[in-house]
């Protein structure tokens, strides 16, 4: 049962009351306000004023929202642009990498790189066992052609599909020369010339209609070019050879005691930095052997096997314009000019084969033996050829080098009698070797 309300409770009670009203008259002001600020023309009016502040109401909503399309828009372009940056990046690394995988030093010496090896392609991964080929045809450098603006205008009137054969010539060699050039013309090779190191060979060049170039003048080259024998010119090839390679152009060397029967560009594979005659006399010593080296006091490791090849002929070899090509000339050329005295051909080929060991980097630079019957040296014909009566009456070679006689300039001409001109025994009179 309840008791009865004291004064205390009423108090109370009555003091809650005037407390929610004083709020509720607190939040009625604060309400008045808000509308007075945001309508103060009444919430019901329609008068212009009003319906101004209507339209800058929904234009700022307007605004709010085209601000948000915009900004939605930009995010969807940085995304993009973010995208489009990080392709790009991917593209930039796989250069990197493609550059790093195609140029690296080979070798360094006192701290500078020697060399740069060249990888051409793309990386790849290797294919089935017995289909995996390396790389042998380097690619051709681009052709420089402010190196020597009159030597490629010459060259643009007589050279075929940018390839020439190459000959330099002194007066020491001009009857072998003659026999050299009746042989190319009987032939009907168009592209060759004369690298005449003398006026003598340039009047005796323009009196037979052969043509010929004459270098800038250069008194390191001069000299041996006017009065070196048949040895010493043929090392200038070296240096002379370089910007004809440097202008874009495929060169076939060929010294004069040379007789063309056939035009060689048609026998050449081009498939290599140097494509050079052997010295070799049959297929063993012309392509290469395993020789077994015999040491008895070794005991059971008495016998050891070792390669051997006949060198390559330095006075008839084709070169493609590569970086590898130039590096040979350029290689050969510098240790023939200083001492001790080299012979080329020696030079030639260690360049060409010795393998890269501590203390020498090494060339790297393709190579292809010719054919040792199409391209004839002197002992081939001489000891077997014109003995073998199939291969003297069926065999007919492209070139035939007379590098293995002296007496070089009466072979040329038996040659020109037994192959043009059907003489049979124009051969015989000579032995085999020679006298001294």
């Amino acid at each position: 049962m309840a008791g009865p309300v004291s004064r205390r409770d009423k108090n109370t009670a009555q003091s809650i009351r005037g407390s929610r009203i004083a709020v509720a008259i607190v939040i009625g002001i604060l309400f008045g306000a808000i509308f007075a600020f945001l309508y103060p023309h009444g919430f019901f009016s329609s008068n212009q004023p009003s319906q101004f502040q209507g339209r800058r109401l929904a234009k700022s909503i307007l605004q709010m929202g085209s601000a948000s399309c915009e900004s939605s828009e930009r995010v969807n372009m940085l995304r993009s642009d973010l995208a489009d940056l990080s392709n790009k990046n991917d593209e930039l690394k796989k250069q990197v990498r493609d550059l790093t995988n195609k140029l690296m030093a080979a070798e360094q010496k006192n701290g500078n790189a020697e060399k740069q090896v060249v990888v051409v392609g793309e990386q790849q991964k290797a294919g089935p066992f017995g289909t995996v080929k390396g790389i042998r045809t380097n690619p051709t450098v681009l052709p420089d052609e402010t190196v020597n603006p009159r030597l490629l205008k010459i060259l643009k009137k007589i050279a075929v599909k940018n390839e020439l054969i190459v000959a330099l010539a002194n007066s020491n060699v001009k009857d072998m020369l003659e026999v050299w050039f009746t042989s190319i013309k009987k032939v009907g090779i168009p592209n060759y010339l004369v690298v005449a190191l003398d006026n003598g060979i340039v009047d005796f060049c323009k009196e037979n209609d052969v043509p010929f170039y004459t270098r800038d003048p250069d008194e390191d080259v001069d000299s041996v070019a006017k009065t070196g024998g048949n040895h010493a010119v043929s090392g200038l090839k070296f240096r002379i050879l370089r910007e004809f390679l440097q202008l874009g152009y495929s060169v076939l060397l060929s010294d004069v005691d040379i007789v063309y029967l056939q035009n060689p560009f048609d026998h050449i594979y081009r498939d290599s930095d140097v494509e050079s005659m052997s010295d070799g006399h049959d297929n063993m010593t012309a392509y290469g052997y395993n020789d077994v080296s015999d040491d008895p006091s070794m005991g059971w490791a008495r016998y050891a096997h070792t390669m051997r090849i006949w060198v390559y002929n330095s006075g008839f070899f084709y070169l493609r314009p590569t970086v590898p090509a130039i590096e040979l000339l350029d290689r050969v050329a510098d240790r023939l000019s200083h001492p001790p005295p080299a012979w080329d051909q020696a030079v030639f080929n260690e360049e060409l084969f010795f393998p890269s060991h501590p203390g020498y980097v090494g060339l790297h630079a393709s190579k292809r033996t010719m054919d040792r019957y199409m391209f004839m040296n002197s002992k081939t014909l001489f000891k077997q050829v014109r003995k073998d009566g199939d291969l003297k009456k069926k065999l007919k070679p492209v070139i035939v080098h007379l590098n293995y006689h002296p007496d070089k300039l009466p072979r040329m001409k038996a040659v020109m009698e037994f192959y043009f001109n059907g003489k049979q025994d124009a051969l015989e009179p000579f032995p085999d070797g020679s006298d001294w």
